[in-house]
């Protein structure tokens, strides 16, 4: 059995925002808080489509998975802006996550998150929308969030008070 974790960190890229997982870790490391890089990128999930797929037959990396984030309290998810909103990626492994259980909120419900970006654009659109998503499957979204770009650069003392400040949340019990 693997050692639980205090924190899990969700990257949606294997560019910036995985970089910006990797001072996140970093960060939690000097701070002696177990955590881990969840790295979307590296798994191979199917695009969800309600026509094909059901709660019958949810890929066992989705099932494994979502073990794992039941088991973890915290959560820091960093992805880019996409188009003006969240990334494909990220989406999906919401849509997956969220038809894998009696209530599609059962995963997120009291759930603390906090959201970063590292963004080529403004990448305000990107943590609206994804705020806006993770409040209505009942999540406890951080009032703080972390926006970085090529002309704001990943502010350590930001994800310092970041990671204090989730973990002095508690996941409301349901």
């Amino acid at each position: 059995m693997t050692e639980s974790k205090d924190l899990i960190i969700i990257s949606a890229s294997c560019g910036k925002n995985l970089e910006l997982s990797q001072k996140f870790l970093e960060k939690s490391n000097e701070l002696k808080i177990s955590s881990e890089i969840l790295d979307l990128t590296t798994i191979d999930i199917p695009l969800f489509n309600p026509r094909i797929h059901s709660k019958e037959n949810i890929p066992s990396e989705i099932k494994e998975l979502k073990k794992k984030l039941f088991a973890i309290e915290k959560w820091v998810i960093c992805a880019p802006e996409y188009n003006g909103s969240i990334p494909p990626i990220l989406s999906n492994f919401i849509a997956w996550l969220s038809i894998s259980g009696d209530d599609f909120r059962n995963l997120f419900n009291g759930q603390p998150i906090a959201i970063a970006t590292f963004s080529g654009g403004i990448g305000l659109e990107l943590l609206t929308s994804l705020r806006i998503q993770l409040v209505h499957l009942g999540s406890q979204v951080l009032g703080r969030q972390l926006l970085s770009s090529y002309s704001k650069p990943i502010d350590t003392k930001t994800i310092e008070d970041i990671i204090q400040r989730l973990l002095q949340m508690k996941k409301l019990k349901t």
